[in-house]
């Protein structure tokens, strides 16, 4: 018997007994999750201080006030999600009840990453349990002192009979991904995703991947250079750069390109000072393997803001790269960290065919004082999420779905699309037992009348009488 094979046991005999089913059992859990956010915000900014250097604005921001914001729509709204959804009937079923049952999955699995470790675990947690399901947490083990507080803390506040954490590195998920799930949901990068899917292919298990990608932003010359830079600066730099929606890399004219690094480089000295490595706003590269992977992008093209680092303090300065090749690099991988690469185009009609030219990203961005320019970037191409004249702004309302498509992910989530990814929708009709009569239509012998009528009567018809 293997590490986790007790725990997937206890859990499915959990569910199995029904006990996540109720309304109130749900209810109690959400409001475990809730205090256990704000009992523990100190300790969960100290720790996500301890992980990433991240300031108490920014774990506030996206980590504690969104993970919360998440249990109160759920909590307000949870009676109305789970109801039962009537849908038009046709005439042959007009005396029947037709619906959909929202039903949990199972057992579910969520693994989470590093760079949003306490965010991108409860958020996806938040819709497993309105959604009725037992579930298993998988913490990224890189980030340390938000593993340990998932693993020791979040239990008290949670049915552990229902709930639990695993904790442990790739070979460990790896065993876990050997059991099957119901339903397993991943955030990470595609090179992962795949192994994931692979695994849970072997039991048929749905997944939802919550992948990266390289995320565009297209600049153009109608703009305002210091708006477009403030934005795009605190945007790629928030985090220290490494969030899955920042905008990857700026698609702009020669001309937009010289207006917008005067602007840019003000305004990373006014969020970060001059001496940013000593900012209290700036955050650190996760680990080592991650500050040396993005020093080496930091060679390609020509530095033309930042470009400092320093090994010992994880640090790596908010960089702009310009005279940077579509074969570098850098434009091929993820960044993942404090760099923007500015890259030039002639057209709207050229930024356009690059983007096209490669995967679906997780986001895509548009900036313009012409508003039909950012219609045709939109309406031109293909992206989990688009926003225009902003950063990843769209991921702060509950009521938009969060998702990838192709490359960069497939499923999404966030407020009632999080308990619809949990949940199974079932189709319901229930029928009479009487008034076999009128089946005789659909019996043999089969008759050219017969068929004229029933296939009259089964289309669907929008009206509310109930008589035949």
């Amino acid at each position: 018997m293997d590490a986790f094979e007790d725990t997937v046991l206890r859990l499915r005999e959990a569910f199995s007994s029904g006990r996540t089913q109720p309304a109130a059992f749900r209810v109690a859990q959400l409001e475990g999750l809730g205090r256990f956010l704000q009992e523990n915000k100190q300790l969960l900014q100290d720790a996500l201080a301890q992980d990433l250097h991240k300031s108490a604005f920014e774990s506030e921001v996206s980590e504690i006030a969104i993970s919360q914001g998440e249990v109160d729509l759920a909590l307000r709204n949870l009676r109305a999600w789970m109801k039962d959804q009537k849908v038009p009937k046709n005439l042959v079923t007009q005396l029947d009840s037709a619906f959909i049952r929202k039903e949990p999955f199972g057992l579910v699995l969520i693994i989470a990453p590093w760079n949003y470790p306490l965010n991108l675990i409860l958020v996806p947690l938040v819709g497993a349990i309105a959604a009725g399901n037992c579930v298993v947490l998988k913490p990224s083990e890189i980030s340390k002192s938000i593993e340990k507080i998932l693993a020791e803390v979040l239990p008290r506040y949670l049915d552990q009979s229902c709930f639990a954490v695993a904790l442990g590195g790739p070979e460990e998920t790896a065993r876990l991904l050997e059991h099957r799930f119901d339903y397993i949901f991943f955030t990470g990068n595609p090179r992962v995703g795949k192994i994931v899917m692979a695994a849970a292919a072997k039991h048929l298990t749905p997944v939802t991947l919550e992948l990266g990608g390289k995320n565009p932003c297209y600049v153009d010359d109608n703009c305002d250079p210091q708006t477009v830079a403030n934005r795009l600066a605190w945007f790629r730099y928030f985090n220290t750069g490494q969030t899955c929606v920042a905008p990857d890399y700026v698609l702009c004219s020669s001309d937009m390109q010289e207006r917008l690094l005067p602007a840019l480089q003000n305004a990373i000295t006014r969020f970060y000072g001059d001496d940013p490595q000593n900012s209290p706003n700036l955050g650190r590269i996760i680990n080592q393997k991650h500050f040396k992977r993005l020093q080496e992008l930091l060679s390609c093209g020509r530095v033309a803001i930042g470009g400092q680092s320093d090994e010992s303090n994880l640090y790596i300065a908010p960089t702009v790269l310009v005279d940077v090749q579509e074969m570098d690099k850098v434009m091929q991988e993820e960044v993942f960290g404090p760099i923007l690469p500015l890259m030039t185009v002639r057209s709207l009609d050229e930024a356009i065919d690059f983007i096209n030219r490669r995967e679906k990203p997780l986001a895509l961005y548009a900036f313009s004082n012409n508003s039909q320019v950012v219609k045709q970037v939109l309406a031109r191409t293909s992206s989990g999420g688009f926003c225009g004249n902003d950063g990843f702004m769209h991921m702060t309302l509950a009521s938009l779905p969060f998702g990838g498509v192709g490359a960069s992910g497939m499923g999404s989530y966030h407020g009632k699309f999080s308990f619809d990814t949990f949940s199974h929708h079932r189709a319901c009709l229930l029928r009479s037992p009487g008034m076999e009569k009128i089946n005789d239509l659909r019996y043999p012998p089969y008759s050219s009348r017969n068929l004229r009528v029933l296939l009259m009567a089964m289309e669907e018809r929008s009206c509310s009488c109930t008589l035949l």
